[in-house]
């Protein structure tokens, strides 16, 4: 339990919660006022023949209880700036954990289940236990500021009892979490083996296994059953700490009002002191009892049960050594989409060096995209190996590397969330300078604070994501076809300030321009894997001519520097033979040391 307590209350962040305990001040009104209004409603209002002054006070506390309104108005806005980032932290959680055993080849079929139903519940409960907590501290505290201005003494003689009430309760906690856990455990249990006899309902029936259906389920049954008879002995528990905390005050108040009265108190100080009792502390007692023996027991096991479930991905955060060689490294890489499939890459070497920006170019279909995928670890090579640095490929650090597919992902909700997904403390001039790099200034104000995806175009939904790679921290960033829904001039720009980032920029190009803005080229054709500069590479490669000459225009270009004729095409059929040795492109490049031979597959 102390684990559980320890990660929600680590999850509060400190902006939230402060404008939460701003907002709380004026909601405390009501409680500090009610009984000192009452007081002098009654002792210098209608006990003195002045019942416009009594209906004076009384109206002040009506006034108070609109302040506090407003106050709780306010705290139940910014409720959410709390708990949704707390509940995105486990969403995370819970994914990464079943991704992580996915490819550990231990899958994990309660994935589904914490994610959309237990995820909720501990959202929901946290949500719950904020607005309990800070309820009662609240209103503990105004009472307690209203009676040592009514009467000191009084304070003597009711929080005691109340103390001795609330602490009881808390002594219990322990024994009810454990009931509490043994009713989720059980409950699991039992819908775990209804699940089971229920999916094979039909063979039970046509095997007449009827009875033997129900003696699977009875013991669970039983189990559930006891599991909440305990539950129902720990509601008994709470009712008895309620009456020591909630009525005994209220007892020892009205026996001790005629010593109250002989210390000089009035019968309004006394009654003021009951006001404080019957509507400041019972209300707040009950309703923090209802809350943590509830909300907070569902909150402590459900997360226990997250916590004790889910796994954290191992991250190798490389040091300052591994860190000097930052270069993408591909050896004799293979790929195939299963074992009986062409592979797609094949034998296929590469370095790209730190800082440098490659653009990848090559026919529909032909491997860019699943290179990508492979150079971002989301997917393993069936021979050979992807090192970043000294770290494969595949135990990257999700904030070294980034990946912005053709399709970019936004999502309904504010637009900053949007932009700071993979940099949640990104600041505010950090994300104007990415916005103003990227070009997307006029995007960002036409769309405002909330986002809506429906709303949006395919190009927009790109804008959006190249700031968001633009803002993460990622030291290697993958375009693929990042652009293709921006005209000429945006996908420069775009570009462009990728290349002034700090980082390894990869580019599957779909346009001749990508690949000209380039330091260096890697061209796919299915066959042959070459790389170089744009001059080398008309020089040497059929299909890079092919590709110039079809992206550039249909027929001869008039002012073409390099001389190519696009009617000529690549030639294709005169080289299906040909195959580059391994290690044949092993000559230095003017961008660094090169390396790719072999060739790769349809």
């Amino acid at each position: 339990m102390k684990r559980e307590i320890q990660f929600g209350v680590a999850a509060l962040r400190a902006g939230p919660a402060w404008a939460l305990i701003g907002w709380s001040i004026p909601e405390a009104l009501p409680a500090a006022v009610s009984g000192f209004a009452v007081a002098n409603a009654v002792d210098h209002g209608f006990l003195a023949g002045r019942p416009v002054a009594g209906f004076g006070w009384l109206a002040v506390m009506m006034l108070a209880a609109v302040i506090g309104s407003a106050g709780s108005r306010r705290v139940f806005q910014r409720l959410g700036e709390l708990v949704e980032p707390f509940r995105d932290d486990l969403v995370r959680r819970v994914v990464g954990s079943a991704l992580y055993k996915g490819v550990s080849g231990q899958p994990d079929e309660g994935a589904l289940a914490r994610l959309t139903r237990q995820v909720e519940v501990v959202r929901d409960t946290y949500a719950g236990l904020i607005v309990v907590i800070r309820g009662f501290l609240v209103t503990v505290v105004g009472v307690v500021i209203g009676l040592l201005s009514l009467a000191p003494v009084v304070v003597l003689l009711i929080l005691p009892p109340f103390l001795l009430g609330f602490g009881a309760f808390l002594a219990t906690l322990g024994f009810a979490a454990a009931k509490q856990r043994a009713s989720v455990l059980a409950d699991e249990k039992l819908a775990a083996t209804a699940g089971t006899v229920l999916a094979g309902t039909r063979d039970l029936v046509a095997c007449g296994a009827e009875d033997y259906a129900a003696a699977m389920v009875s013991g669970p049954i039983q189990d559930q059953a006891s599991a909440e008879r305990a539950l129902a002995k720990v509601a008994a528990l709470r009712t008895m700490c309620f009456a020591i905390g909630g009525w005994l005050p209220l007892v020892v108040l009205l026996v001790a009002g005629p010593w109250l009265a002989g210390q000089g108190l009035t019968a309004g100080l006394i009654m003021g002191g009951l006001m404080y009792v019957v509507s400041g502390l019972q209300p707040a007692l009950q309703a923090v009892i209802a809350g943590i023996g509830g909300s907070g027991l569902r909150f402590v096991v459900t997360l226990g049960r997250i916590l004790d479930e889910t796994t954290i991905p191992p991250v190798e955060v490389p040091d300052e050594h591994e860190r000097q060689g930052e270069n993408l490294i591909m050896r004799d890489v293979r790929f195939a989409y299963g074992p009986h499939a062409e592979p797609v890459l094949r034998d296929l070497d590469l370095t790209v060096l730190p800082g440098e920006h490659l653009a990848v170019v090559g026919p529909s279909g032909i491997g860019k995209s699943t290179l990508a995928s492979l150079i971002c670890g989301l997917r393993e090579p069936d021979m050979g190996s992807i090192r970043y640095g000294r770290v494969p490929a595949a135990d990257l650090n999700a904030r070294d590397r980034v990946l912005i597919p053709q399709e970019a992902y936004v999502f309904a909700g504010p637009l900053r969330d949007n932009l700071t997904y993979l940099r949640p403390d990104a600041t505010d001039s950090q994300i104007r300078a990415a916005i103003d790099a990227v070009g997307a200034r006029d995007l960002v104000e036409k769309i405002g604070d909330q986002l809506d995806p429906v709303g949006l175009s395919a190009g927009q939904r790109q804008l959006i994501a190249l700031v968001r790679a633009y803002l993460s921290p990622a030291r290697l960033v993958v375009l693929d076809e990042a652009t293709c829904h921006l005209d000429a001039v945006a996908e420069r720009r775009a570009e462009e300030a990728f290349v002034q980032r700090e980082g390894t920029l990869i580019v599957v190009a779909h346009r001749i321009s990508s690949a000209r803005r380039a330091e260096r080229i890697l061209v796919l054709d299915g066959v042959t894997a070459e790389v170089g500069d744009h001059a080398s590479l008309v020089r040497r490669s059929p299909l890079y001519r092919d590709l110039w000459g079809h992206w550039s225009q249909p027929t001869r270009f008039p002012h073409d520097p390099d001389g190519i004729d696009a009617s000529a095409g690549a030639g294709l059929a005169h080289h299906l033979g040909q195959v580059i040795p391994h290690g044949s492109l092993g000559q230095r490049q003017p961008g660094g040391d090169l390396r790719s031979g072999g060739t790769v597959g349809g």
